[in-house]
């Protein structure tokens, strides 16, 4: 129930225009002000943007009100407790119905928003995701995707999964392959993406069993798929021009994805160190300000900011835990989109068919106009 006072979003079946967003606001490593702050950036630039914000309402009241933006389209709903980084996916399974993150979930359940966002911990919001929503009939595993910077024309490549299980074998990496696909195409607007399978190497003799089972399966399911296969690709071409969509285990796509955030960071580093080195490197760094920001925001992992979970039942993001305004308003921006395209609808459809795919010949595979 909505509390005295307390300003409401717009409902869904109200205008057809506004995209409801759950929002955890508590679980991040900033706390509660940086993602109230990341949500009024949001609802700044887009007036079709509304929420609904889950955490302790005494705490999130003044937060909300100082910020003028939010009036009349952030709804507060009180949850006391809390999910740390530190509690385990089990117990929070078993105890987590009066937390932030329970409660931001059972909003995208109930139908009342589009879609999640969580800055908190990653396995117990898997967990529950898999809980309250279910995954996809079909789904074996569900994946979480992210963009990654890339030489691609639309600047970003699809890599899943990048952590949400550490096992995958030759059909999940299917199922990874065929949710890949329509993300890339829902995400990215690529009618036809291109698919690569991470490998030690490009040969097809290369790999473990699982991995050339993969191969065979997700090349004899392209052309029903609607994607190109490219066969095995490497971590090098995880940035680069070669595939659209790079398909790996969360285990290697996880450390992966960490590597290259790491990599990120340090090359900012030397870079700040390298402009201070001397008086003229001091001048060059102003002679070159207007290049540098914008390969800084080119390689700044904030405006990316945002894992999406594919497989279930309802539209999941993860925030980094430690997002700034920044990138909380980068993740929402992310979840708004795929929310009005439909997107979780198309994964679903296309995940049916997938399971089909999986027993069927390629050319006897999904039908449809699915995305």
């Amino acid at each position: 129930m909505t509390a005295p006072h307390q300003t409401t979003a717009a409902q869904p079946g109200g205008q057809d225009s506004t995209v409801i967003v759950s929002v955890d606001a508590m679980g991040g490593d900033r706390g509660p002000a940086t993602v109230v702050a990341g949500i009024a950036a949001s609802a700044a630039k887009n007036p079709d943007i509304a929420f609904i914000l889950h955490g302790p309402e005494a705490e999130l009241r003044p937060l909300v009100e100082r910020r003028r933006v939010l009036s009349g389209r952030c709804e507060i709903r009180d949850a006391a407790d809390v999910v740390s980084m530190e509690d385990k996916p089990s117990h929070v399974m078993r105890h987590g119905k009066g937390t932030s993150m329970w409660s931001a979930l059972e909003a995208v359940r109930d139908g009342e928003a589009r879609v999640a966002i969580s800055c908190g911990n990653t396995g117990a919001l898997m967990a529950l995701s898999m809980v309250r929503l279910r995954k996809l009939p079909g789904v074996n595993r569900p994946a979480i995707a992210v963009l990654w910077p890339s030489r691609n024309p639309n600047g970003f490549n699809v890599m899943l999964d990048v952590g949400a299980d550490v096992r995958a074998d030759a059909h999940d990496l299917l199922q990874y392959a065929l949710m890949g696909a329509s993300y890339a195409r829902n995400g990215l607007d690529l009618p036809r993406p291109r698919i690569g399978l991470l490998n030690v190497g490009t040969e097809e003799h290369k790999g473990r069993s699982e991995l050339r089972e993969a191969h065979d399966l997700i090349r004899d399911h392209a052309e029903a798929g609607k994607f190109d296969f490219v066969g095995f690709v490497e971590g090098s071409d995880i940035p680069g021009t070669v595939a659209d969509v790079i398909v790996t285990d969360g285990f290697t796509g996880n450390v992966a994805l960490k590597t290259g955030e790491g990599t990120a960071s340090l090359i900012g580093e030397l870079l700040r160190e390298a402009f201070k080195y001397s008086p003229l490197s001091r001048l060059a760094s102003l002679l070159a300000l207007t290049s540098l920001r914008r390969l800084k925001k080119r390689i700044d992992p904030r405006r990316v900011n945002g894992g999406v979970f594919l497989g279930l039942n309802g539209t999941v993001v993860k925030s980094h835990g430690s997002a700034d305004e920044t990138g909380v308003s980068a993740a929402v921006k992310l979840a708004f989109e795929l929310a009005r395209s439909g997107f979780s609808d198309k994964v679903a459809a296309r995940i049916a068919a997938a399971a089909e795919l999986a027993n069927t010949a390629p050319d006897n595979g999904a039908s449809g106009e699915q995305k």
